[in-house]
């Protein structure tokens, strides 16, 4: 009598092969994880292309901006009061600067993190980028410049200067994105929307932008917020002296007051030697200035001299000091801050 044959039904033959394949997920799951890993990793970004989509998207929200102005459809509403008791203001040009800025950059670089001071739940996906790199970046930059785009973080303010926005006080007003890579900034653009001003800068390579020829040795000019200064003339005249004291709004526009900006029949810049904060600020309102800073030889430090890292929350508590063509290591150790931590 012939021994009998194992028959699997169809049934029989699907849990079977299930049952391999689970066998050898568990055996390679490791092998396919690290690739897949590997591959992530590989994922690069173009950094002078992200450098001319930052100057597009500043454009871009700055037009909304001066259209929104000129028509008197600020629609402005509150969004509470700062730790300094001054209000907070948001209004339609914030929002739909927000809109252009964020999405020309998201819709151009879906991987790329960026963080905006503006949120809503508009959402516009036709915005493209026009592949354009103005020819001042191209002399510059020679050549793309890849980096891995877990490492990159984009801060954008869509309106900077939004009380003096509402007051009409354009001059102070710009868009600004900052580009930076492992916490380090490393793309600064700054618009002013109302003279047509666009500052870029990219440490290693280059910016349109430069020092002034010389600065103020002693007494210095200083310029502070003149919506969130708190104590800050107090301690600047504990650290300089009979210094002069500029407030201005707008964090943008006060590191473009320590450059030599091009003259400006209806808004010239103010000139400033050294910029001071001496409350909270956020990353977004100062990252673009940090970068384009760097890129010309300056810096922008906490008030204890420490380097701000652009990646992770918003808010920088440290304060902070800005300046370039100046001994910015002489300048700390002129601070309250300073002075005071030394005794101890």
């Amino acid at each position: 009598m012939a021994p009998m044959g194992i028959r699997l039904s169809p049934l029989g033959v699907a849990v079977f092969c299930l049952l391999g394949v689970g066998v050898i997920y568990h055996l390679y799951a490791g092998v396919i994880s690290s690739r897949l890993a590997a591959f992530r990793s590989q994922r690069t970004v173009d950094l002078r292309d992200l450098l001319a989509v930052s100057v597009e998207a500043a454009e871009l929200g700055g037009k909304e901006v001066k259209k929104v102005r000129e028509e008197n459809a600020l629609q402005e509403k509150s969004k509470g009061k700062t730790r300094e008791g001054a209000n907070d203001p948001l209004t339609m040009g914030d929002l739909q600067s927000h809109r252009k800025m964020y999405y020309l950059l998201k819709n151009t670089f879906p991987e790329v993190r960026v963080n905006s001071e503006e949120h809503d739940n508009v959402v516009d996906n036709s915005l493209t980028w026009s592949q354009n790199i103005p020819l001042e970046i191209r002399e510059k930059i020679k050549g793309g410049k890849e980096v891995p785009v877990e490492g990159i973080t984009v801060w954008i303010d869509p309106l900077d200067a939004t009380q003096e926005y509402t007051e009409s006080l354009v001059k102070y007003v710009t868009t600004m994105v900052c580009v930076a890579v492992d916490g380090k900034p490393v793309i600064g653009v700054i618009h002013q929307p109302f003279t047509g001003l666009t500052a870029w800068a990219f440490v290693g390579y280059g910016s349109n932008m430069h020092p002034r020829s010389s600065y103020s040795g002693s007494p210095k000019k200083v310029i502070v917020s003149r919506s969130h200064s708190g104590q800050v003339k107090s301690y600047i005249h504990s650290a300089f002296g009979n210094s002069t004291i500029i407030e201005a709004g707008g964090a943008g526009y006060k590191v473009l007051s320590l450059l030599d900006t091009p003259a400006s029949d209806t808004s010239p810049v103010d000139q400033a030697d050294v910029y001071i904060h001496i409350t909270i600020i956020k990353k977004w309102d100062i990252c673009a200035g940090a970068a384009l800073l760097k890129a010309l030889g300056g810096q922008m430090t906490t008030l204890k001299g420490e380097d701000i890292d652009y990646s992770g929350a918003p808010v920088n508590e440290g304060g902070l000091v800005a300046s370039v063509g100046m001994d910015h290591k002489a300048l700390l150790e002129r601070l309250p801050t300073n002075r005071d931590h030394d005794k101890h």
